[in-house]
Formats: C-alpha cells, sequence, structure tokens
C-alpha cells in the first residue's frame, strides 16, 4: 500500500509539471510559404501558404506562446496574421492604396507582450503625372485585430527594428541606431553609427538586414571600416566590427573585432551575450568580452541569416537557399541540416526562432 501511493504520488507530480519550452524555427520560402521546423527532430512540421504573398514572405515574427506570427508580404506592402498550428490566415492589413504605395522593407517587430505590432514604413502618393516620396513613419498596429493605432514621423534610411526588452522603447537601425518613444510617438536620442570613432576610423558601413535576437535580447549586425592610422594597402587596415544593442540594458557597443578578409551577412549573439556568430561564405564566432575571433569554418554555400537556440548550443544558418543548417556552437561542426519542400529558396528573408510548450 505504501509503495502504491508513493508511485502515484510520482505520477500525479510528474503531470503536475509544466512542459518544457521547446525551439522551433519559422522559415520563410519562396514564393508563397512559412514553414515550421521542429529542431529537435530536425524536421519540418508544418508548411504555410499565404495567398497574395509573393515574391516571398520577408520578416516573420512570432508572437508570445509560439502559437501566431505575423509577416510581411506582397513585396513587403502587406501584413499578415497567422495561426501556426492551423495555417490559417487571421488578419491581413494591405498598406498600399491606388493613391499611395507603402513598403516595409525589413522593418517589422513585435512589441514583448505581444500586444503591438510596429512597422517602419516608406511612403510614395502616386500622382497622375508624378510620384511624391512622404516622410518615413512607424505605424502602430493592434496585434489582435491589425487596426493601425498611430503613426508617427520616424528618420530615413532605417531597415531594422526592435523593441527593448520592457516594451518602452523601439529603435530603427539606420544612419544611427534611432531611440523612439512609442507611445509619445517621438525620436528620443540617436546613438552613434557613422560618427563612431572618427579619430581613429573611416565612415562605417554597416550591413543591417537580418537580426535574429529572440534568444539573446541582444540585436547585433555586422559592420566595415577602416583604421585611418595605417596605409590602405595594408591587410590590417580593413576592419570587421559588431554592433550590439542589448535590449534589456539599451546599451549599444560597436566593437573592431578583426581584419576584414570575408563579408559576413548577419550576426547572432548567444543567449549568454558572451559569443556572437557571423555567416555568409564561412561560419565564424567572436568573444564578445574580448572583442575577437574565436574559430571560422566554411561553409558549403552562402547562408544569409544566422540564428542561435535558447540553450546556447546550437547555431542555426538559413535563407539564400533551400536548407536549413545546424551547428555546434562551440566547435563549429555540423550537427545536421533540414531541407525546405520542394527545395524552395529562402532568399533575402530572416529566419527565426521561437519556443512554444509542448
Amino acid at each position: 500500500m505504501h509503495k502504491t501511493l508513493i508511485s502515484l504520488a510520482a505520477v500525479m507530480a510528474t503531470l503536475a509539471m509544466p512542459a518544457l519550452a521547446k525551439d522551433y524555427i519559422l522559415a520563410p520560402a519562396r514564393p508563397d510559404k512559412l514553414v515550421v521546423v521542429d529542431t529537435e527532430k530536425m524536421a519540418v512540421e508544418k508548411v504555410i501558404t499565404i495567398k497574395d504573398a509573393g515574391p516571398t514572405p520577408m520578416v516573420p515574427v512570432v508572437a508570445p506562446g509560439g502559437k501566431i506570427a505575423y509577416t510581411s508580404v506582397n513585396k513587403t506592402e502587406s501584413i499578415v496574421k497567422l495561426d501556426l498550428a492551423t495555417g490559417e490566415t487571421l488578419a491581413r492589413v494591405d498598406l498600399s492604396t491606388p493613391e499611395e504605395r507603402v513598403k516595409t522593407l525589413f522593418g517589422l517587430a513585435l512589441s514583448p507582450d505581444g500586444k503591438t505590432l510596429a512597422a517602419y514604413q516608406t511612403p510614395v502618393r502616386l500622382l497622375p503625372t508624378h510620384f511624391e516620396v512622404q516622410p518615413t513613419r512607424i505605424a502602430l498596429y493592434d496585434a489582435d485585430t491589425l487596426k493601425l493605432q498611430k503613426t508617427f514621423e520616424a528618420p530615413r534610411q532605417v531597415t531594422l527594428l526592435a523593441w527593448s526588452r520592457d516594451g518602452g522603447r523601439l529603435y530603427g537601425l539606420g544612419r544611427a541606431l534611432h531611440v523612439m518613444d512609442p507611445v509619445a510617438g517621438k525620436l528620443v536620442e540617436d546613438l552613434p553609427i557613422q560618427s563612431w570613432k572618427p579619430e581613429t576610423y573611416l565612415q562605417p558601413d554597416v550591413l543591417a538586414v537580418w537580426s535574429q535576437h529572440e534568444s539573446s535580447g541582444v540585436m547585433a549586425v555586422p559592420f566595415y571600416t577602416m583604421r585611418k592610422d595605417k596605409e590602405p594597402t595594408d591587410p590590417e587596415a580593413p576592419r570587421t566590427g559588431l554592433l550590439t544593442m542589448d535590449l534589456d540594458s539599451g546599451q549599444m557597443v560597436m566593437r573592431d573585432v578583426r581584419a576584414m578578409d570575408v563579408f559576413y551577412f548577419s550576426t547572432a549573439v548567444n543567449p549568454a551575450k558572451t559569443r556572437a556568430f557571423g555567416a555568409y561564405n564561412v561560419l565564424e564566432s567572436f568573444d564578445l568580452e574580448k572583442g575577437a575571433s574565436v574559430k571560422r569554418v566554411p561553409l558549403p554555400h552562402s547562408y544569409y541569416s544566422v540564428n542561435v537556440s535558447t540553450d546556447g548550443k546550437t547555431v542555426w544558418l538559413g535563407g539564400a537557399l533551400g536548407d536549413l543548417a545546424a551547428y555546434d556552437a562551440e566547435t563549429l561542426e555540423k550537427k545536421g541540416q533540414v531541407d525546405l519542400p520542394g527545395n524552395a529558396s529562402m532568399s533575402l528573408a530572416s529566419v527565426r526562432l521561437f519556443t512554444r510548450d509542448d
């Protein structure tokens, strides 16, 4: 009887334990699909087809809980809300009208509480004889209904958007890192990028198209510059750098990490905020505390988008072609690969990591 009670208590305790959150990848695929990948099984779980999405969904973002996603589609002139379990389109907003063409490009971000979707918009008035470029703006949408809440003017040439972890600030990455107050609808501060250390470096060129910060809370992008104190022909003169914005603390850091001999299309930081990983034709790890390269390995083909698992052990590569590759974060040895159905290209789209309780 005593053993039975112990056994029953153990079963009840197991049933009462919360489900463990698992990592998933959400990968856009040409021309109209989002592919959900189970990273533990390294297998495709679901393929979602979106109406009028071509040439490809561009920037997917996943709501807390991992059941709802949003993505820009239709040449980034529309935004859709999707159920990741059923594949159903729950809401859609078309940004352009016969009088105005509006694109979001790469600027789409969901607030940490999952209630507000921010889109960076570049509108152009379509007049009978000419086009008129309008001020760029931030549009805030109710994430439940996709109803427009407000718009406010924002600096030009912003590509990426990211919310602070407390939801109080919205960051726009362009010629500077623009800090905006979404409630007041105004610019608060510009953190220097192109004017960073002008006595030592030439104006940095930032490649800010992909930014996967889901597991780390750190927005990270590569930049490239030249040292002024060296001859242009010196191999040590061209420099590769890492720009990181900690979405918890609001601290931005620009680091010179190595001589530039290859390019990285995107970078991502591990959850411990100690390592960064850059990818394009090679995969390289960087020590953020020392500001130095750790290891580099060649890749079988170009990958545009890099991300890191929530346990920090796996680096995921996507973008460009039609496969997702998993690499060991410490050794940079390949662990596995997931081929998208039909070998559909991911192109320039961002590959996002999210968690869901199973």
